[in-house]
């Protein structure tokens, strides 16, 4: 089946940024954590709500996230857990598939609105106030919009950063739903780019698009205006190549940090704390060597003075119940990681 190619072009600004991008991926630390996509999901369920009006703060969307209690509007409390519940789904959608793209806003807006996951059966306008910005097509004309732009993103030999951007502003131009359709634009790109490069699960995107919220909307004006996606494709990947740089001199700035030379005697010591507190006398016995001061002096003191490990009565160091233990960092320079 042929599906009608969206109206878009391909400026030198957007071949220069794909460049861009492309160049930066490699340079991201490939290992993505569970715990760094749930920080990057309440970065972006914060952001993208924020865009829509959402007054709670990043520390109260962390606290909504993490099941504590918050003063706040209900409807934004609701807001938030909806949307987590989203993106912490995204592995699971087929970014191409109508149910599971109707599935996405049912999650998003359920308990919001009484048409969560349906299509929209009525008229919808974007206003400026009392000013009509933007006219949607005709409910009746919403299923074959959705059904062509996806079943187009699915075959189309496309890059996926063009794609995903180009399926993020047809969103917000067929307006398919009565409420919650800029979100679901912002997720539903991440969507795409998470199926070509998994690093996006980590990425907040959504977070800079917050910090530019004018340009985003003038963006999307132009492109209105002009007929075609151009415009709101520069302004997308201009913002993904912004938070990888971010993310680059982030990681980088980390790895100066942390980056610790260790001794093969001082990486046995820190792997004899992995799960327990020692006394010098059993950590010494760990590794096969004489507890005494110099090697106490050659080996520990370093660990202790670096931060990589403490001790458990620090205001008695001379107690003979005095043990050791593995600080935050330490757990960082021995699982390889980063704090």
């Amino acid at each position: 089946m042929m599906f009608e190619k969206p109206p878009y072009g391909i400026s030198d600004k957007i071949i220069n940024l794909i460049a861009d991008i492309s160049a930066l991926l490699p340079t991201i630390s490939p290992h993505v954590s569970m715990r760094l996509r749930k920080d990057r999901n309440i970065r972006s369920v914060y952001s993208s709500l924020a865009i829509e009006n959402n007054t709670l703060s990043l520390e109260q969307v962390t606290d909504v996230i993490n099941g504590r209690r918050v003063v706040g509007s209900p409807t934004e409390i609701l807001e938030v857990k909806n949307a987590f519940a989203a993106y912490s789904q995204i592995e699971g959608f087929n970014p191409y598939s109508i149910k599971d793209f109707l599935q996405a806003h049912r999650l998003m807006m359920g308990e919001l609105m009484d048409s969560a996951g349906t299509f929209r059966t009525a008229g919808v306008g974007v206003y400026d106030g009392d000013r009509l910005v933007h006219a949607a097509p005709r409910a009746e004309l919403v299923h074959g919009h959705m059904k062509n732009l996806l079943g187009w993103a699915e075959s189309a030999e496309v890059h996926p950063l063009i794609k995903s951007s180009v399926v993020h502003y047809e969103i917000e131009f067929i307006h398919p739903f009565m409420d919650g359709n800029g979100r679901i634009g912002r997720l539903w790109q991440t969507a795409i780019l998470s199926k070509w490069d998994s690093l996006f699960l980590s990425l907040p995107v959504e977070t800079v698009i917050f910090e530019r919220q004018s340009d985003y909307y003038a963006a999307l004006g132009m492109s209105d205006r002009a007929g075609n996606s151009t415009a709101f494709i520069e302004f997308m990947l201009t913002a993904i190549a912004d938070v990888l740089a971010l993310q680059d001199k982030h990681q980088d700035k980390h790895e100066d940090k942390h980056q610790v030379d260790l001794s093969d005697v001082q990486l046995a010591v820190l792997q004899a704390l992995e799960y327990k507190s020692l006394s010098r006398k059993e950590i010494f016995a760990v590794i096969g060597m004489s507890s005494d001061s110099r090697s106490f002096k050659r080996n520990m003191e370093p660990l202790l003075t670096a931060g990589l490990m403490e001790m458990t009565l620090p205001d008695k160091p001379s107690s003979r119940l005095q043990k050791y233990r593995l600080t935050a960092k330490g757990k960082v320079v021995l699982g390889g990681g980063r704090v």
